[in-house]
């Protein structure tokens, strides 16, 4: 099991997309090529993948899970946001999640992040557990959003 920081747009990490968007949203739509480019380029926003420790027939190791990585500067400091954490159903439970996110954790330490929000439909059960277990504590906040941005 090896955790990436992504670098580059490929034809494999476009099929992983495929394949785990639809696993975190049932309303958006994958990245094609070029949008995982546009994407990519962006300063201070990492995506992180969770390989597969065995390869498949073809001799990969399959893209299992992802997550993002937002950093911020505001005037008290830098921030970050983790969002868009998938692992596929097949790798569930077997701690790819927790490797994710102690991953971002260490990159946003050696940015120099004061803080790390993310937010968890309460529904999500087993991904809440995974964050108190990574040290999140759970706020006491109104979470609020404008829709038509």
């Amino acid at each position: 099991m090896a955790i990436e920081l992504v670098q580059e747009a490929s034809a494999e990490l476009e099929q992983a997309f495929v394949t785990l968007i639809p696993q975190l949203s049932s309303s958006a739509q994958p990245f094609k090529l070029e949008e995982l480019e546009e994407f990519l380029s962006q300063d201070n926003i990492y995506l992180l993948v969770y390989r597969a420790d065995t390869p498949d027939a073809n001799g990969n190791y399959p893209i299992l899970g992802m997550l993002t990585l937002v950093t911020f500067q505001i005037p008290t400091g830098w921030r970050a946001w983790i969002e868009d954490v998938v692992v596929d159903s097949q790798a569930r439970g077997q701690g790819a999640g927790q490797q994710l996110v102690e991953a971002a954790l260490d990159l946003a330490k050696h940015k120099g992040v004061k803080s790390i929000d993310l937010t968890s439909r309460p529904s999500r059960a087993a991904a809440n557990r995974l964050y108190q277990r990574c040290g999140f504590q759970l706020r006491e906040t109104n979470v609020y959003r404008f829709q038509d941005a």
